[in-house]
């Protein structure tokens, strides 16, 4: 029952990411590479980091995205956690005729929990942003004011393993990501709905506390005019990497 629930879950993301999309929908194919590290402190207290860079076309044309985000975990218990964070977002020019990126300041908070069983884990959060792009004064400099508004985001992480029940070592899993993005504010007029991003992948265990994910990207994005979309097919690369520096462990 439970596999097929997952599987009817799968069939439906699928379907809303590749189907009847709007015909106002330009395209691109992009590389997100990206490095994620939670360290525990302690019982309670860790660290959040994670370092991302996208290009913008056909896979390995020019630069789109530069993100370097940090943050403070408190620990509820090992399955749940909250984060206070912030974000620096560098926006490389989005064509030719801009000629300078556009720096985005970005708090954020989030609440973190999983769920696991003998086989499957389950990851999921909610995170709350503020969101504080630079505005442009023309095509070749930056103006003095900001852009701001909220958002929020809802993301699932779900790893099922490939190899049979006890067989070791236990290194390739599949994966099933999706991430919802909600933007509000009074600036917000056309797009309440900002993106969703759908990944299917593999992940390879090289012990407990690294991994290595890839696999097909899908993100599907509402721009702020309201009516023009932008769907991008990218190759996700991702390092996760995990600390524990509490004493004794």
């Amino acid at each position: 029952m439970k596999m097929k629930i997952q599987l009817s879950l799968v069939a439906i993301l699928l379907a809303t990411t590749v189907i009847a999309q709007p015909k106002n929908t330009s395209h691109a194919s992009q590389t997100w590479l990206a490095y994620f590290n939670q360290t525990r402190l302690s019982n309670k207290w860790g660290l959040w980091g994670d370092f991302q860079i996208r290009t913008r076309e056909e896979l390995v044309s020019d630069f789109s995205t530069g993100i370097a985000r940090v943050g403070l975990t408190y620990f509820i218990d090992d399955n749940v956690r909250l984060t206070l964070g912030y974000g620096f977002i560098n926006n490389y020019p989005p064509n030719d005729n801009i000629k300078v990126s556009q720096p985005e300041h970005r708090p954020w908070q989030q609440v973190q929990w999983f769920t696991k069983n003998k086989r499957t884990r389950l990851m999921q959060y909610i995170r709350l942003e503020q969101r504080y792009r630079r505005r442009y004064l023309n095509n070749s400099e930056l103006a003095d004011s900001y852009a701001f508004n909220f958002r929020l985001r809802y993301n699932f992480f779900y790893q099922i393993p490939l190899h049979p029940q006890g067989l070791i070592p236990k290194k390739l899993s599949a994966i099933v990501n999706d991430e919802l993005h909600i933007n509000f504010g009074k600036q917000i007029v056309n797009n309440y709905f900002d993106q969703n991003r759908l990944f299917l992948g593999l992940n390879y265990s090289f012990d407990n506390n690294n991994n290595l994910q890839f696999g097909y990207l899908n993100t599907f994005i509402q721009t702020a005019a309201g009516n023009q979309y932008r769907n991008i097919n990218a190759l996700r690369v991702a390092y996760m990497h995990s600390l524990n520096l509490r004493k004794g462990k």
